[in-house]
C-alpha cells in the first residue's frame, strides 16, 4: 500500500500541460483544437523544483553547446559535400609513363630531350620521350636539392648545387658529359662559403651566384667561354655556326663521363655586395656631393647625401619615443640579405658602349634588388673583377620591392612592391608599360609571364612573327587569388580576377603556378588538396585535371617538385606513395599534353599567321609600325570624307543661291 507522500511525489515526477488561461474541456476532434501551440507549456516539475548545483550547470551548458557547434559542423560537411557532388568535375587525365626512385627527388629540369633529376649522390639524366634512364652521375657525393639547365644550342649546361651549399659546372656535349668547374669549393672548411641561388644567362654566356659566408653575402658573376669549349672538343664546325638547329627527337642515347678531358674555367668579372646602410655624410659641403657622383652612375641609390649624423640621430630619437612599446623586448637577429637577379639584353634603355661589340641575344647588364631595399641596380657585365663594382643605373620605387620578374623573352620586366603596386617595363622598346595596383591586402607572391596570345574563333592562338609591347601575366597573391596583368602600349595595363580565394573551400586554395607554353593561354595550378587543373585565363575556366595513379598523392602541395617543357608539350610532377604502399615511395609521373583528347588540338595548331587574322578584329595583331601606317591611313579618310562633305555642302548652298537668283529675275 503506497503513503500518500509516495503518490504526491509520483504526481509532480509526471510531465504535464500547462495552459495559459483557464482550463476548457476539448472538443472530441483535432480540428476544433487550438493552433496557437505558445498556449501550451511543456512543463517538467522536477526541473521547476530542482536545479542543478555548480558547477554542474556551467558544464551542462558547456556540453550543450559542444553538441549544437558540433552539429553545425556536422550540417556544413553535408552541405558541402552535397555542392561536391553536384558540381561538374573535369576530365582527369593520368600520366603517360612513370619513374620510379627509392630515395626522394628534391627537383627536376628539363632542356632540349633530356630530363636532370636529383639524387642522394648527383643527378640522373632520363629521356623525355620515353623516361628511359640515360646516365646516373655520382660524382657529387653529397645530396642535390636544387638543379638548373640551361641550352647552349647544340649543348646543355646543368647547374647542380647540393646540401653542402657547394655549386657546379656540368657541360654535356653530344654523349660526354664533362666537369667545368667547383664554383665555392675550398680545402679549408672553415672558410667555406655557401650558394643560395643560381642564374644563367639567356644562351649561357654569363652566370652568377649569390654566396654566403663570414655573416656577409655578395654576388659573384663570371663569363662562361662557350666557344673555347667547342674548341676544346674538337668541333670547329660547330663554334662557327652556333646558331640553334632544329633538333630531332632521340631515343637511343648513351651518355658517359669524360672526367680526363679539362675545360677552361670561367672567368670571374664582378663582385656585388649589397649597399651599405645609409648613415651621416662625411662631406663638408653639397658642391663634394656632386662632384663625388660621376656623371649619372649610382644616381638614386642614396648613397651620396648630405645629411649630418646628427639629424639621424634626432630622427632616430623621435621614432624611438613613439614607438617605444612596439620596440621594447627581445628582439630576433635579421637574417642576411637575399638578392634577386636578371640577365638583361641591350635595349633602348640599357646600351652598350660604342665600342664594345657584342653579338645580339647576348646579356650585356645585370639587374638586381636586396630584400627590403626600394632601388632596383642595374651593373654593365662589360668589366674585369678590377674594375670598380659601381651600377650604371638605379631605379627607385615607392616601397621595397618584394618580387621582380623577367619574361623569357627578355623583353619585359615587372616590379611588385611591398605595398601591392606593380610597375611594368617594356624593355626592348625603352618605356614603361603603366603602374597598377593589386586589391589591397592581397600582396604579391609570384608573377608568372605568359607568352602573348589572343582568342581566334573561340580558341587560343599564338601569332606567328615578333608582337611588340604586348604581354601578358599571371600574379599569384597571398591570399591565394590569381589575377591577370595585360598590358598593350600607351593603353596602360589592366587587372582581372582569374581564380578568387575560395571562402567555402579551402582546400582549393591556390599554392602554386606554372605556365603551360605548349598551350596558348593556359596554366597549370596546383590547390592546397593536391589537386593540378589546367586552367585557361582567356575563360577563365578549368580544362582538365591531372593525377598521379592512386594511391599516390602530392607530398607537399604548396611547393610541389613539377616542371613543364619550354619547347615541348610536356610536364612532369613528382607523387610519394604512402607508407608500405611500394617498394620505391617515389616517383616521377610524364604528362605529355598530345595523350590527350581535349588538348592534342590545341597543342598542334597554336600557332596562326598575321595575315590570317582580322586586323580590324585584333588590331594588336599587327606591329607597331603597320599599326600606326594603319591609323594614319584612317585619320586621313576620315579628313578626306570631312572635305567631301563640305565640299557637298557648298554646291548644295551655290545651286540654292542660284535657284534663288532666278526666281528673283523671273
Amino acid at each position: 500500500m503506497s503513503s500518500p507522500d509516495g503518490s504526491r511525489a509520483q504526481k509532480m515526477r509526471l510531465p504535464i500541460f500547462t495552459h495559459k488561461e483557464r482550463l476548457e474541456v476539448p472538443s472530441p476532434t483535432e480540428k476544433d483544437w487550438s493552433k496557437d501551440e505558445e498556449d501550451y507549456v511543456f512543463k517538467d516539475p522536477d526541473q521547476e523544483l530542482d536545479s542543478l548545483p555548480q558547477p554542474y550547470r556551467m558544464i551542462n551548458k558547456l556540453v550543450n553547446l559542444l553538441f549544437d557547434r558540433s552539429w553545425e559542423v556536422i550540417e556544413e560537411r553535408d552541405r558541402l559535400r552535397e555542392a561536391e557532388v553536384s558540381r561538374i568535375q573535369p576530365t582527369i587525365y593520368p600520366p603517360v609513363f612513370e619513374s620510379k626512385f627509392s630515395e626522394m627527388p628534391k627537383c627536376m629540369a628539363i632542356s632540349q630531350d633530356y630530363v636532370f633529376i636529383a639524387g642522394a649522390k648527383g643527378f640522373s639524366i632520363y629521356n623525355l620521350y620515353d623516361a628511359k634512364l640515360i646516365y646516373v652521375c655520382d660524382k657529387i657525393k653529397a645530396e642535390v636539392t636544387s638543379i638548373w639547365a640551361t641550352d647552349l644550342g647544340s649543348e646543355i649546361l646543368i647547374v647542380p648545387l647540393d646540401e653542402m651549399g657547394i655549386v657546379r659546372l656540368f657541360y654535356l656535349c653530344k654523349d660526354g658529359l664533362f666537369l667545368v668547374k667547383t664554383i665555392n669549393e675550398v680545402d679549408d672548411t672553415a672558410k667555406q662559403t655557401t650558394c643560395v641561388k643560381t642564374e644563367v644567362s639567356h644562351g649561357g654566356d654569363f652566370a652568377a651566384f649569390l654566396l654566403q659566408g663570414a655573416g656577409d653575402t655578395w654576388l659573384d658573376v663570371y663569363k662562361l667561354p662557350k666557344e673555347s669549349w667547342l674548341k676544346e672538343l674538337e668541333h670547329p664546325q660547330v663554334a662557327m655556326n652556333p646558331k640553334k638547329k632544329v633538333r630531332q627527337p632521340q631515343l637511343d642515347i648513351n651518355i658517359c663521363f669524360k672526367g680526363d678531358v679539362k675545360l677552361s674555367f670561367p672567368v670571374h668579372i664582378i663582385k656585388i655586395k649589397p649597399p651599405k646602410p645609409i648613415t651621416g655624410t662625411t662631406f663638408k659641403s653639397p658642391l663634394e656631393v656632386f662632384a663625388k657622383t660621376e656623371g649619372c652612375y649610382g644616381l638614386g641609390s642614396g648613397q651620396n647625401h648630405f645629411i649630418k649624423d646628427s639629424l639621424w640621430e634626432q630622427q632616430s630619437t623621435i621614432f624611438n619615443a613613439t614607438y617605444k612599446k612596439y620596440l621594447d623586448g627581445e628582439w630576433e637577429e635579421e637574417p642576411l640579405s637575399v638578392a634577386t637577379f636578371h640577365f638583361l639584353l641591350p635595349s633602348c634603355i640599357i646600351s652598350m658602349p660604342t665600342e664594345v661589340k657584342s653579338p645580339s641575344g647576348v646579356a650585356c647588364a645585370l639587374g638586381i634588388h636586396w630584400t627590403g631595399r626600394h632601388n632596383y641596380f642595374i651593373y654593365s657585365l662589360n668589366r674585369t673583377l678590377k674594375d670598380k663594382a659601381d651600377p650604371e643605373g638605379v631605379w627607385p620605387c615607392a616601397a621595397p620591392i618584394a618580387v621582380s620578374q623577367l619574361s623569357s623573352c627578355c623583353s619585359y620586366l615587372v616590379l611588385a612592391c611591398e605595398d601591392g603596386v606593380l610597375t611594368l617595363w617594356d624593355l626592348a622598346e625603352g618605356f614603361p608599360l603603366g603602374v597598377i595596383a593589386l586589391p589591397e591586402g592581397r600582396p604579391c607572391q609570384s608573377i608568372h609571364f605568359l607568352k602573348y596570345f589572343i582568342v581566334h574563333e573561340g580558341r587560343n592562338v599564338y601569332l606567328e612573327g615578333p608582337v611588340k609591347s604586348q604581354m601578358m601575366c599571371v600574379v599569384l597573391c597571398t591570399d591565394s587569388s590569381l589575377h591577370l596583368l595585360a598590358a598593350q602600349g600607351t593603353r596602360g595595363p589592366t587587372l582581372r580576377v582569374l581564380v578568387d580565394r575560395p571562402a567555402k573551400h579551402p582546400g582549393e586554395a591556390l599554392c602554386a603556378v606554372v605556365p603551360a607554353p605548349a598551350l596558348p593561354g593556359m596554366v597549370l595550378t596546383v590547390s592546397r588538396n593536391g589537386c593540378v587543373h589546367l586552367l585557361d585565363v582567356a575563360g577563365p575556366q578549368v580544362v582538365c585535371a591531372f593525377a598521379p595513379p592512386r594511391p599516390c598523392h602530392l607530398a607537399v602541395t604548396w611547393k610541389p617538385v613539377c616542371v613543364v617543357s619550354l619547347h615541348h608539350p610536356y610536364f612532369l610532377l613528382r607523387g610519394d606513395y604512402p607508407d608500405g604502399a611500394s617498394d620505391t615511395p617515389y616517383s616521377v609521373f610524364y604528362f605529355h599534353f598530345d595523350s590527350y583528347p581535349l588538348l592534342e588540338n590545341i597543342s598542334r595548331n597554336c600557332c596562326i599567321s598575321q595575315a590570317d587574322v582580322d586586323t580590324t578584329a585584333f588590331p594588336q595583331a599587327l606591329p607597331l609600325e603597320k599599326r600606326c601606317e594603319s591609323f594614319l591611313q584612317k585619320r586621313f579618310q576620315k579628313l578626306e570624307n570631312k572635305v567631301k562633305e563640305q565640299e557637298h555642302w557648298t554646291r548644295l548652298r551655290r545651286y540654292s543661291l542660284f535657284l534663288q537668283r532666278e526666281t528673283l529675275r523671273k
